[in-house]
């Protein structure tokens, strides 16, 4: 199977040692929340997850707690719908893509991603980027830094 991303490999390499592991997985939860509250979350998280789904709909769980009670951690394209795997394909692993605009967006004057803190105050402000993104990719099957 593949991962578009895990929180191990974040919190299991150079990770600022004053920081819980929870915090590797803060930019993936962010990232899935928004699919969520767009409803472009997979059959299997419908299924399986759906309190945790209205929870995080309802704001009364961030997606980062999602993330880590519902994925086990793990970001894979079965967590989302057919249009949101592809989405994610195409902007959330490329480089120049979802944590770029991440760090442009929430991390610029911190000392890592890392210390991003999982609000929804900092969810609204990357979900307005990643809303932005997502047109461009439905309008041209891209997207444009």
């Amino acid at each position: 199977m593949a991962y578009y991303d895990r929180a191990d490999w974040h919190y299991g390499g150079d990770y600022p040692s004053d920081l819980p592991p929870e915090n590797g997985g803060t930019h993936i939860g962010m990232f899935l929340a928004w699919a969520i509250v767009r409803d472009l979350e997979g059959r299997l998280l419908r299924e399986n997850s759906a309190n945790a789904l209205a929870a995080v709909k309802a704001r009364r769980m961030t997606g980062r707690e999602f993330f880590f009670s519902e994925c086990d951690e793990k970001f894979w394209a079965e967590c989302l719908n057919e249009a949101g795997a592809a989405f994610a394909a195409a902007y959330y692993e490329p480089e120049d893509g979802y944590l770029h605009d991440y760090e442009m967006v929430l991390g610029s004057d911190l000392p890592s991603l890392y210390h991003v803190a999982d609000t929804w105050e900092n969810f609204d402000k990357i979900s307005r980027l990643l809303d932005k993104r997502y047109q461009q990719w439905k309008s041209d099957g891209a997207f444009s830094i």
